[in-house]
């Protein structure tokens, strides 16, 4: 399929919310999306049709802690004047920046009289919107939540805003500080063609989470690596299952991205790749396939109902005591510690597991980038459609200044986009067990710095990785097909996959 740029937009938006609307499958979404040419993310496509959890603590808002610095109310108050009684709109799904947001825009609102309407909804209606604002330059949205992979496809209708400080520098907010975006995240998430598509905002991504007290009890050394994580959880397992405790807890639900998201790593551990250089589907190579097989055993060291479960019924086990080893998202920590779990304190935040040596980026296709930490992750776009683009501009530098970024830290308990709020001495004080914890960020800052994975970076990959592969995974794990065999399961997923991308030409 070809499309010229306004009806391929159209197609795209038409087709969100025939989606919305439950008027198509998610699987025909997906399929009507690839051939439009846009994808989602590690993280987010997993969302589509559903809600994104918080687990930070607003109750802190008010408190002195988080009070607005003076200086920055009055630059707000004098560079925000001549826009007094501008609304400006901006839609977003509910990441933790934007939830915190909602609540702190007020603090905008008062000294500048700008008025502020964020409006949260799912996935989906978001690329909707965004899409449906572009294709006709309406201007009706000033800002624009973006997944990492629509960056491309809206980098033209969005303003680079490093290049917008320089140019209205009557506009620009004192210290924004532009180097103090952490590089990997500016690199994987902003920038496209040398040009910043917007600023980076959200960014879940995996470490490893143990109970320190049941790997004591059973004189456990923290894993390092995936054999010394299998050895542990079998071991923990057979120890505590009559209590009703099992060594890890997986995120495997058939025909879910979930389980996609938990496949990939195994992959990646096992020194594998999901693509070859030729294009090719590397699944079934023996890399994967010996993953694939740890994954199994694992499986077995869990609850029953992770064979159910996407993230939320995977940090429901972690939450209930029902595991003791959990490799993954890392916004799960903070509600660990909040004030009505049954474990809080008792985890604790640790590297990833370390596998074989990653197979190198020349071996690998379609932008893969093989890690031990799988990620996803979003930014904050500037439409240069807005009709009031300077009011937005200044919302824009005041939502991800360092002050406000470090606050909707301390509120979420989620990782910052900026260095200096990891070194922030108001977040420091709060990595101590208690809600909205920032005791597992300094690990965080590691894993973005050293081990940030990425998945294929192609159309197909949203269907692939929401349909063939984790249904195909699902009859495996759940014994409806290939006789526990993952060879045979992995040989499948290629034979339709490859087939796929061969129809595509790509």
């Amino acid at each position: 399929m070809s499309f010229k740029d306004h009806d391929k937009k159209t197609f795209i938006a038409d087709t969100a919310r025939d989606f919305a609307a439950r008027r198509i499958s998610k699987r025909d979404f997906m399929k009507k999306m690839a051939l439009a040419g846009v994808g989602f993310s590690a993280f987010s496509a997993g969302l589509l049709g559903n809600t994104r959890g918080f687990r930070g603590d607003m109750s802190l808002i008010g408190s002195e802690a988080m009070a607005q610095d003076a200086s920055v109310t009055q630059w707000l108050k004098d560079v925000g004047a001549p826009f007094k009684g501008t609304k400006i709109r901006y839609t977003s799904e509910a990441t933790p920046p934007t939830v915190v947001l909602d609540k702190l825009k007020q603090e905008f609102t008062e000294p500048t009289g700008i008025e502020v309407e964020i409006e949260i909804v799912p996935l989906e209606q978001v690329l909707a919107k965004a899409t449906q604002d572009v294709q006709g330059q309406l201007g009706t949205y000033d800002l624009y939540y973006l997944d990492q992979s629509w960056v491309a496809t809206f980098s033209q209708d969005t303003i680079d805003p490093v290049q917008y400080y320089k140019d209205k520098p009557d506009l620009a907010m004192p210290g924004f500080d532009w180097d103090d975006f952490s590089k990997p995240l500016v690199d994987g998430l902003a920038l496209y063609e040398g040009k910043w598509g917007g600023i980076p905002f959200d960014i879940p991504i995996f470490m490893l989470m143990y109970r320190q007290d049941i790997l004591e009890k059973h004189g456990i050394a923290v894993p390092t690596t995936p054999e010394e994580f299998t050895a542990a959880i079998q071991k923990i397992t057979e120890a505590e299952k009559a209590n009703g405790m099992f060594g890890t807890g997986l995120q495997a639900k058939s025909g879910h991205y979930s389980l996609n998201c938990d496949w990939t790593q195994m992959v990646w551990n096992e020194g594998g790749s999901i693509f070859g250089a030729d294009k090719k589907f590397k699944g079934n190579d023996e890399a994967a396939v010996r993953g694939l097989a740890m994954y199994q055993e694992w499986a077995k060291n869990a609850p029953p109902e992770s064979l159910n479960s996407t993230w939320d019924g995977q940090f429901q086990m972690m939450a209930a005591g029902q595991c003791a080893l959990v490799q993954s998202w890392d916004e799960f920590f903070p509600g660990l510690d909040a004030d009505d779990s049954k474990v809080k304190g008792l985890w604790m935040p640790a590297k990833p597991l370390v596998g074989k040596p990653l197979r190198p980026l020349s071996e690998v296709g379609f932008g893969e980038i093989p890690n031990y930490a799988h990620q996803g992750g979003s930014i904050l776009g500037l439409s240069k459609y807005s009709k009031n683009i300077d009011a937005a501009w200044l919302f824009m530098q005041w939502a991800c200044s360092k002050d406000v970024m470090t606050r909707c830290t301390l509120l979420g308990g989620f990782a910052p986009m900026r260095l200096s709020s990891f070194a922030d001495e108001r977040v420091k004080a709060k990595a101590v067990v208690g809600p909205g914890t920032t005791r597992h960020l300094d690990m965080v800052k590691w894993i973005i710095d050293n081990n940030i994975a990425s998945e294929p970076d192609m159309p197909l990959w949203a269907g692939f990785s929401n349909n063939e592969i984790p249904v195909n995974l699902g009859k495996l794990l759940t014994g409806q097909d290939f006789g526990g065999d993952p060879k045979k399961c992995m040989d499948t997923i290629a034979a339709a996959i490859d087939a796929a991308v061969a129809e595509a030409e790509l």
